[in-house]
């Protein structure tokens, strides 16, 4: 069985020919809080940490919540060597 470990990761949303930007960075939000993860939203991306197999589902169903608003691009930066705030 493998133990889980704590990472960090940024996500960057980025859609594609939609008139706001807004719902989709809000739809990436709210599916890593339903995760119940506690993303830090920034100027460029989000910032989140928890461990690794709620981090890349959360991702998942960010990625599905937010391509059914239109076209995206999603780029995401995990870490396991990045300091965690406690």
């Amino acid at each position: 069985m493998k133990t889980a470990m704590t990472v960090s990761a940024q996500v960057a949303i980025y859609p594609l020919r939609q008139p706001r930007l807004g719902p989709a960075v809000e739809a990436v939000q709210q599916a890593l809080r339903d995760h119940g993860l506690h993303p830090e939203p920034g100027p460029m991306n989000t910032y989140v940490v928890g461990d690794d197999t709620e981090i890349f589902a959360a991702l998942q169903d960010a990625f599905a919540h937010v391509s059914k608003l239109g076209h995206v691009v999603m780029t995401v930066t995990v870490s396991n060597a990045c300091p965690i705030p406690d």
